[in-house]
């Protein structure tokens, strides 16, 4: 059960390579692209072993192209099927897409800003970046980390708006970026946007957390739930449908509830809302929580879990998902 989504039909109109494994694509709706505010992202649908699943990608820049939405889309060998589909898409090709809406809204009133993106976590801070040059009211610096510049879209394009305060760390020459550092252009009233893979996020969050900063000055937008444990096939049993299902490598388990009929209310698929948590009974393995819906703590009781994103490491797991479902 999903909330949302009028869906539009749209054509790709361009395709570029960006990076190494990275490529931009530009998708024209039928009718004219609508406006958005930065930070925002469209759902499109992808096909994934024949069948049809969900799949969010942020919007590059501060407005549509001659009536166009510009994405970006890495390639990851570890995914779900979701980039793997997007790259074989063609220009003039057919696609669905969602109508653009925005849960990491830029906020003004601040004096100042940094934005922080880990690899493809790039794609919304581009056009905040933009958009806070261009209204001139504040100062805006970026911390841009990856693993080498030819990894890495819009850094050349992010120059030009930014200069100096474009602050670049590439971990194949510089090693592990050292997270403590992004004190340095930081203060109390300083506004934090962040976006990037889950292990770099969460690095920055904990520091931040035990900062003497407001935890309301860092908002965040998840990109990929990498997870702990590299992904692998695990089995799901629950009572009370007297049920088992398997749960693929490249599967979510909410995917595989689905499929088996067992209803779970959900609405995000990127561990944000948490709408589709599952209680957990038991567990033979690893919980590899890659939500970013319950604290810490939450996440050491294994209690429960978010079916869209989570994972189970090493062994099977007993759940029961709270609402009647089909049997």
């Amino acid at each position: 059960m999903r909330f949302r989504n009028n869906w539009i039909d749209a054509k790709v109109s361009a395709i570029e390579d960006k990076a190494n494994n990275v490529r931009q694509i530009t998708l024209k709706p039928i009718d004219a692209a609508l406006s958005f505010t930065v930070g925002s992202h469209i759902d499109v649908s992808v096909i994934i072993n024949d069948k049809p699943e969900i799949r969010s990608y942020s919007l590059i820049g501060t407005q549509p192209t001659d009536g166009a939405y510009t994405i970006a889309v890495k390639r990851l060998e570890a995914s779900r099927g979701g980039s793997k589909y997007m790259w074989t898409l063609e220009v003039d090709n057919q696609i669905k897409i969602s109508q653009p809406s925005n849960h990491f809204e830029l906020s003004y009133g601040v004096s100042n800003y940094l934005l922080i993106a880990g690899g493809i976590g790039i794609t919304p801070l581009v056009g905040m970046a933009e958009e806070i040059k261009k209204k001139g009211l504040a100062t805006v610096n970026m911390i841009y980390v990856g693993v080498n510049p030819a990894e890495m879209p819009y850094i050349d394009r992010l120059k030009a708006v930014l200069e100096n305060n474009l602050h670049l760390h590439f971990s194949d020459t510089d090693g592990l970026y050292d997270v403590n550092r992004i004190f340095e252009l930081t203060n109390k009233n300083t506004g934090v946007y962040l976006c990037g893979p889950l292990g770099f996020m969460n690095a920055i969050r904990k520091v931040w957390e035990n900062s003497p900063f407001e935890n309301t000055n860092l908002r965040y937008e998840t990109f990929g739930a990498s997870g702990l444990f590299a992904p692998q096939t695990f089995k799901v049993k629950l009572p009370r449908f007297n049920r088992e299902i398997e749960v693929a490598e490249n599967q979510s388990m909410l995917k595989a509830l689905e499929e088996a009929g067992i209803d779970v209310m959900y609405d995000c698929q990127k561990g944000e809302c948490g709408l589709c948590q599952v209680n957990i009974l038991e567990c033979t393995g690893a919980i590899d929580h890659r939500d970013f819906f319950f604290s810490e703590k939450q996440k050491q009781q294994n209690k429960k879990m978010c079916a869209c994103v989570s994972r189970v490491a090493n062994g099977d797991l007993v759940i029961d998902t709270s609402y009647r479902g089909k049997v």
